[in-house]
């Protein structure tokens, strides 16, 4: 398979290593130096592209991939307002795009996790319910992509729960997300279940980013072929 990197920092980098090491062919690695080159024959060449950039960037990258009929394979966050017009894309001009908020495997377990954990406990007003999530002082979005697709899924399953706000708890329906930007840490998510006798906790903590490059890989290797708008649930069977 034939794979176009857009965005070409640590991420990339590792996708890149590990692409390789599945036998791909990387036939080209834009980052912002080069950005051109997407109007390149090589570029243009790719199977599938793997995006991981910024907010800002993000929605340019698709159409251009879009414009030379080449499927997306993203985990950029922060740009979801534009989802109605990429699914557009892909219902009306048959393009295919394939979006998680997260490609770690160990992550959509806890998604799973979480959702089921969120059922329980609608049945138990007393405990009130917040999320910590910690990632590098280099991520721009806050909060992240994942604390979003936690929160809602809570929001879907327990009934007192209408909104999410950041860093905030102002009333009883609030589900408060609070962000930490810290160090070089990858990505640390916990959900906190709390009465006045105990607490419940659910955390997922990332030791590096090996495992969002290869649920990113695997994600091409699943879209590689497919039409339309795909994400996790489309490619695991859980």
């Amino acid at each position: 398979m034939k794979i176009a990197l857009i965005g070409y920092g640590k991420m990339g980098k590792e996708i890149e290593r590990i692409a390789k090491e599945r036998g791909h062919d990387i036939v080209a690695a834009i980052d912002v130096t080069n950005a051109a080159d997407m109007d390149s024959d090589l570029f243009k060449s790719a199977d599938v592209a793997i995006e991981f950039t910024t907010p800002h960037t993000a929605m340019n990258n698709y159409k251009k991939c879009f414009a030379s009929n080449i499927p997306v394979v993203s985990g950029t966050t922060g740009w979801l307002e534009h989802m109605d017009e990429v699914k557009n894309a892909c219902e009306k001009d048959g393009q295919t795009f394939f979006y998680a908020s997260n490609f770690s495997l160990g992550v959509n377990i806890f998604f799973a996790l979480n959702k089921y954990l969120a059922k329980i406990m609608n049945k138990f007003p007393d405990y009130n319910v917040k999320m910590i999530e910690t990632h590098h002082i280099h991520k721009l979005d806050a909060p992240s992509g994942t604390a979003i697709t936690l929160a809602e899924d809570i929001m879907d399953n327990i009934d007192r729960k209408s909104r999410w706000n950041l860093d905030s708890e102002q009333n009883n329906d609030d589900l408060a997300i609070y962000a930490v930007r810290e160090g070089e840490v990858p990505g640390i998510h916990e959900i906190i279940y709390e009465s006045s006798v105990d607490y419940i906790n659910i955390k997922h903590d990332a030791k590096n980013r090996q495992g969002f490059a290869l649920g990113a890989v695997l994600a091409a290797e699943f879209t590689c072929g497919k039409k339309g708008f795909l994400g996790m649930k489309d490619m695991l069977d859980f």
